[in-house]
């Protein structure tokens, strides 16, 4: 069970949804807050490693923030499941930060997450301090995609937590290194008790708003190259699953010569996504929003 060092924190979106945030450190610190945006399904707890360490460090403790989009995790889901957009989801971050009274910030971006970001940087660029991308630019490999089309449709219930544990270690091929506690507390990240059964902890209408494998083959899926130009001038950093199958090479390669200064590290053993408590990636956060 994981030890609670966060504080609760509840807000009312626009559409009057009751939303969640998980925040941890100081309220009052010297050091800007950082914001850690989750990917499609998942939510907060993806967040807690990363969340504590930079809360605790003695020199610089600093506000960390996690929220549950809406539909995931703690968050009220949407009746109007056409709401599940990364502008919708932004517009919900930014809620937050308003109702924490948090104006400058940094953001950590895991796949979703690092989209929303980049819509953020084209909206409010000005509040910006520093953006951490966790496996996710500008172009998405369409295997990377249809493999996220294949695996959110698919919804079972699971009698116990070794079951889902050990469906896990099967579909996440590229991930090595990982003890059985590892995989049980990813397991947990993702997934919910609910009536004595555990499923994926998230509104099933959200696959609604993904693409379809068919539709991902086609080609129509919009590249992302002027979002991430609005990042010109601020400390950018990337970490890179070794074995990803969403985020290429070439494109990573793309990315450097679009963002002079961009960091970037590739975590060995990784796939989509990293956890973010590997050596790799926690140079690159620290030196980005440290």
């Amino acid at each position: 069970m994981t030890q609670q060092n966060w504080r609760d924190v509840y807000f009312t979106s626009d559409d009057d949804l009751k939303l969640f945030a998980r925040d941890y450190g100081p309220q009052e610190s010297e050091q800007v807050p950082v914001l850690c945006l989750a990917g499609l399904t998942r939510n907060s707890k993806d967040f807690h490693h990363v969340a504590t360490r930079l809360a605790q460090t003695h020199n610089q403790p600093r506000r960390v923030i996690a929220p549950d989009y809406r539909g995931r995790g703690l968050s009220d889901y949407a009746e109007d499941w056409q709401t599940y957009q990364p502008h919708v989801e932004m517009a919900d971050a930014i809620k937050l930060l308003d109702h924490l009274g948090i104006e400058k910030f940094g953001i950590i971006g895991t796949s979703r997450g690092g989209l929303i970001s980049m819509v953020m940087g084209q909206a409010i660029k000005d509040r910006l301090t520093g953006v951490v991308l966790n496996d996710i630019g500008p172009v998405l490999e369409d295997e990377g995609l249809i493999r996220i089309a294949n695996a959110i449709n698919e919804r079972t219930l699971h009698a116990d937590w070794d079951e889902v544990a050990d469906g896990l270690k099967k579909y996440s091929k590229g991930f090595a290194g990982l003890s059985d506690a590892d995989w049980l507390e990813f397991a947990q990240n993702l997934y919910r008790e609910k009536d004595g059964k555990i499923e994926a902890d998230y509104d099933f209408n959200l696959t609604k708003t993904f693409p379809s494998a068919e539709f991902i083959r086609s080609g129509r899926i919009p590249d992302a190259w002027d979002l991430f130009a609005t990042f010109k001038g601020l400390p950018i950093g990337l970490v890179r699953g070794e074995n990803s199958d969403l985020l290429s090479v070439e494109t990573v390669e793309r990315m450097a010569q679009m963002h002079d200064g961009l960091v970037v590290a590739t975590v060995p053993d990784r796939a989509h996504v990293p956890f973010l408590d590997e050596a790799e990636a926690v140079g690159v956060i620290d030196r980005i929003l440290g």
